[in-house]
């Protein structure tokens, strides 16, 4: 175990030398899985002296904006890592087990979601957060509000009223439009989808993640992080997952 103390240093002085230069930031990060930009708010972790010194960061929380991945386009997203942990291997992994991560898909891609279930449908959810479907270019003509509900791979979109001037509520037992929901790498799970004000909020969970942290590596991320100029852009080999 890292029970050294100026290995323990450096790891605590690494930590908040690369939050202090992160937060605001516009990173892009080149991994195995593709191109990921965003725009940093904070991250944070409770950091103990004797738990660092053990090769232990525990939980961390990232949150992020303006996130755009392999051309998709999100409005905000979060990840907590738990039990971060560095193992005493050379080099050394960073390891966290599990991961969750939370993002809000914005209002103009909604309608692609709705169509899959529903090819003649068009949708969006409203600064309510109440989602509602309707006749494609007939808008007007009225709308069907539903609710997301998740079973395994498949998102059912079930109907809850209709509104046409006044609003009828429908029975239980209506039946729901299916979604089927892409598979995703690395063994990534949804666990929950969801309707807030603008946004479709999906979540989901990664059981572990690992990256080689080798000193050089770190050395070369605080060096990145501390230049003035554009965005920051970092390579991530090794065992990104």
């Amino acid at each position: 175990m890292l029970a050294n103390t100026g290995v323990t240093a450096a790891y605590l002085s690494t930590f908040i030398t690369i939050r202090g230069l992160i937060r605001g930031r516009r990173l892009t990060v080149r991994t195995g899985g593709g191109r990921l930009e965003l725009t940093v708010d904070d991250l944070v972790s409770r950091l103990d002296l004797r738990s660092v010194g053990a090769g232990r960061l525990d939980d961390i929380r990232l949150t992020a904006r303006d996130v755009r991945w392999n051309g998709h386009a999100l409005d905000r997203a979060s990840a907590v890592l738990h039990d971060v942990h560095v193992t005493p291997t050379v080099p050394p992994v960073l390891v966290a087990a599990p991961v969750d991560v939370s993002v809000d898909v914005p209002a103009p891609t909604l309608d692609h979601l709705f169509r899959a279930g529903a090819p003649r449908l068009g949708g969006r959810v409203d600064a309510d957060g109440v989602a509602r479907l309707h006749v494609a270019r007939r808008e007007g003509a009225g709308s069907l509000e539903v609710t997301a509900r998740l079973e395994g791979s498949t998102l059912w979109l079930v109907p809850q009223a209709v509104v046409r001037r006044r609003r009828w509520s429908l029975p239980n037992r209506t039946p729901g439009y299916r979604v089927r929901l892409p598979d995703l790498p690395h063994g990534f799970r949804i666990t929950e989808v969801d309707f807030a004000p603008g946004v479709v909020r999906i979540s989901g969970t990664l059981d572990e993640w690992r990256a080689d942290v080798p000193r050089t590596r770190l050395e070369d991320v605080v060096a990145q992080l501390s230049s003035v100029g554009g965005p920051l852009q970092v390579i991530w080999p090794g065992r990104d997952r």
